[in-house]
């Protein structure tokens, strides 16, 4: 609590008004769960997305375009956070409602990517594993997902990698207790789909993003996938607040 409000209470104050105070500031506090805190002197919108480099991957398998600055709202660009959580450094913990994701590194920080979450993406909540990794996938869509979309019965088989399949230029697929969640997360070259929920899809990260994340993780890694009673809650379920370093 500021020092000014403090005398406020001790000195002549009433008792009502110290009541008022607590209270404000115990909101504040409790409101600082997975938003972004505004930080003095924190590092200008240009210099974090320079660092993100979000220029063309021409040596990629499938050359993947550079992503424009008027194409991505600027708090979903990659960087590093302050975030202060239970959860191990190597840890995954997706917030689909805040559109981010988070990897836990040490010393109180994570790397924090902006997403789009499809609608298999709210469908599927807890701690799983990453089972498997894989560059430029294959994509078959569910057989829930042909029948809402007669179109795709064609990609029954499977849809060849590139950029117009829908995982994108790679995909971490999560497994819980060894059986697959059908919950993956993956590359998309849609930048503007960032920040969304989308019609379909699980978890999707500009594909200059999961390339990133991709290296970083390897397989057996841990991811957390808040639930919405979860992200109402997040400092309490995942001990977790994030404010963007310098």
């Amino acid at each position: 609590m500021p020092a000014e409000n403090a005398r406020l209470c001790a000195g002549s104050a009433t008792a009502l008004k110290c009541i008022a105070l607590f209270v404000s500031f115990f909101l504040t506090a409790c409101n600082q769960t997975t938003s972004l805190l505004s930080v003095s002197g924190e590092a200008s919108a240009s210099e974090i997305r320079a660092g993100a480099n979000y220029g063309a991957r021409p040596n990629e398998e499938y050359s993947v375009p550079a992503v424009a600055a008027d194409e991505l709202d600027p708090k979903y660009v990659r960087q590093r956070v302050r975030y202060s959580t239970l959860h191990p450094a190597g840890t995954i913990v997706v917030d689909p409602d805040a559109k981010f994701l988070y990897l836990v590194m040490e010393g109180g920080a994570a790397l924090r990517y902006g997403i789009g979450v499809g609608r298999e993406g709210f469908g599927w909540s807890g701690e799983a594993k990453i089972a498997r990794k894989a560059r430029w996938p294959n994509w078959t869509p569910p057989a829930e997902m042909i029948r809402r979309q007669p179109a795709l019965e064609r990609y029954r088989r499977g849809m060849q990698p590139g950029l117009g399949n829908p995982l994108g230029a790679r995909a971490l697929y999560l497994f819980q207790n060894g059986r697959d969640t059908l919950y993956r997360i993956h590359g998309t070259n849609e930048p503007w789909s960032i920040g969304q929920n989308v019609s379909s899809g699980c978890i999707r990260l500009l594909n200059h993003d999961v390339i990133d994340l991709f290296g970083r993780v390897p397989v057996g890694s841990s991811v957390v996938v808040l639930s919405h009673r979860k992200i109402a809650n997040a400092a309490l379920d995942a001990g977790a607040s994030d404010e963007r370093l310098q």
